[in-house]
C-alpha cells in the first residue's frame, strides 16, 4: 500500500476546516495512518522546503508554516499520492477546479490551505521528516474489501 503526506497548513486550521479536509480523505476510502497537531519548528520547515531554498519565495514558505499550528498526516491507499492531489486541487486556488480542496474553499495562492506530497519519494521522505516510525499506525479498515478487488 502507497501512503503519502499531507499538511493542513495555517490558514487551513486558523479557518476551521480541519475536520473537513480529513473528511475528504475519509469519504474517499483513504486510510488514516498517521495524524498530530504541530507547532513547527524553523528547523523542521527548512528541511521540509528545501526544495526550494534557493527560490524568492523560500522565506515567506517557512514563516509562513511556522505562524500558527499545523496538523499532520500520512494517509495509506492504492494510488494515494496522485488522488490526493486530485483531491487537493491545483496549487493556485483560483485555477482549482470546484470540488477539490482549494478550489472550494481557497482564494489565494499564498493561503492555500493543504500540502500533499507530489511523488512517491517525496511522501516517504516527507513522511520520515514529520513522523518517526512508531507514530504510523498500520490497520485494516473492515471496508477494504468494499473499497479494493
Amino acid at each position: 500500500m502507497e501512503r503519502t503526506f499531507i499538511i493542513v497548513k495555517p490558514d487551513g486550521v486558523q479557518r476551521n476546516l480541519v475536520g473537513e479536509i480529513v473528511g475528504r480523505f475519509e469519504a474517499k476510502g483513504f486510510t488514516l495512518v498517521g495524524l498530530k497537531m504541530v507547532k513547527v519548528s524553523r528547523e523542521l520547515a527548512e528541511k521540509h522546503y528545501d526544495v526550494h531554498k534557493e527560490r524568492p519565495f523560500f522565506g515567506s514558505l517557512v514563516e509562513f508554516i511556522i505562524s500558527a499550528p499545523v496538523v499532520a498526516m500520512a494517509w495509506e491507499g492504492n494510488g494515494v499520492v496522485a488522488a490526493a492531489r486530485k483531491i487537493i486541487g491545483a496549487t493556485n486556488p483560483l485555477t482549482a477546479e470546484p470540488g477539490t480542496i482549494r478550489g472550494d474553499y481557497g482564494i489565494d495562492i499564498g493561503r492555500n490551505l493543504v500540502h500533499g506530497s507530489d511523488a512517491i519519494e517525496t511522501a516517504q521522505r516527507e513522511l520520515a521528516l514529520w513522523f518517526g516510525s512508531e507514530e504510523l499506525v498500520s490497520w485494516e479498515q473492515t471496508v477494504k474489501p468494499w473499497l479494493y478487488e
